[in-house]
């Protein structure tokens, strides 16, 4: 029989514990999550949506990850790799990337929750979408452009603008993509093509290529330890998991000195 310690969460409790944490009313916060180390929640996703949406009030904005790694250049893919032969094929039947009904791949339940949660929009970046639920949910995806995806024309600058918070809930440092807005900031980053599907209007698809910096995200984890030690970060308890809020503004300006400090001019 599996148990758990303190009895289940619910959309009350996870409230709670959210404002306890630190989560301010009114505010926009861009989460990151894995709910298996929460325990049992009443109600699962939904349930948590609904007390992200408690604790932040009906001035707040809850933004997620939506990205489809997946459509992407074959050329490029590791794990696992598919035969050069496949690549063209691949290319010209990767179906279009719409903002309307393309899922999010490994992003977790929560982020396709709030993705198909009524009111919520999208961004239409092929790769690396984001949805926003709340007020300031146009502002955050609007004009996501292709190159540069995570820089200054992505939601992550939106959301450096707005001086949003960066929830981690059950997961760490490792994914906390704001990060990547840093490598944006760095001089004279490396840069790659990138390719991906998109739907046009005539309902049709095509492929389209762009330039893009390498990004690295090897070192989240490193980075975000010393991130912690400034005090900067917010740890606690939601459910039987573990919680970190961060200003995304301190995390992103603390990443940029850091990845000075600790990464070669080779690297991104």
């Amino acid at each position: 029989m599996t148990t758990y310690p303190g009895g289940p969460g619910t959309r009350r409790s996870v409230a709670a514990q959210l404002r306890l944490l630190g989560v301010r009313p009114g505010s926009t916060v861009l989460v990151h999550a894995a709910l298996r180390p929460l325990g049992f929640v009443c109600g699962g996703p939904h349930a948590v949506v609904l007390a992200l949406r408690d604790a932040l009030g009906p001035d707040g904005t809850i933004v997620v990850p939506t990205h489809t790694p997946d459509n992407s250049d074959p050329a490029q893919w590791r794990n696992p790799p598919v035969p050069v032969d496949w690549w063209p094929l691949i290319r010209a039947e990767m179906p279009g990337f719409d903002p309307a009904v393309t899922p999010s791949r490994y992003m977790g339940v929560l982020a396709e929750t709030v993705r198909g949660w009524p009111g919520a929009l999208r961004s239409a970046h092929p790769q690396v979408s984001f949805a926003a639920l709340g007020p300031a949910a146009e502002q955050v995806v609007a004009g996501h452009g292709l190159a540069d995806m995570l820089g200054a024309q992505s939601p992550l600058a939106r959301l450096y603008d707005l001086d949003a918070d960066v929830l981690l809930l059950g997961v760490d440092h490792s994914v906390n993509t704001s990060l990547h807005l840093a490598e944006y900031r760095r001089p004279a980053p490396v840069r790659e093509r990138l390719g991906a599907a998109v739907r046009i209007p005539d309902g049709g698809r095509e492929w389209v290529w762009w330039q893009d910096i390498r990004l690295d995200e090897s070192d989240f984890g490193t980075l975000g330890q010393a991130l912690e030690a400034t005090g900067v970060v917010r740890v606690g308890s939601v459910g039987a998991g573990t919680a970190r809020l961060v200003r995304q503004r301190a995390a992103v300006d603390f990443a940029v000195q850091w990845m000075a400090r600790n990464r070669t001019t080779e690297d991104t």
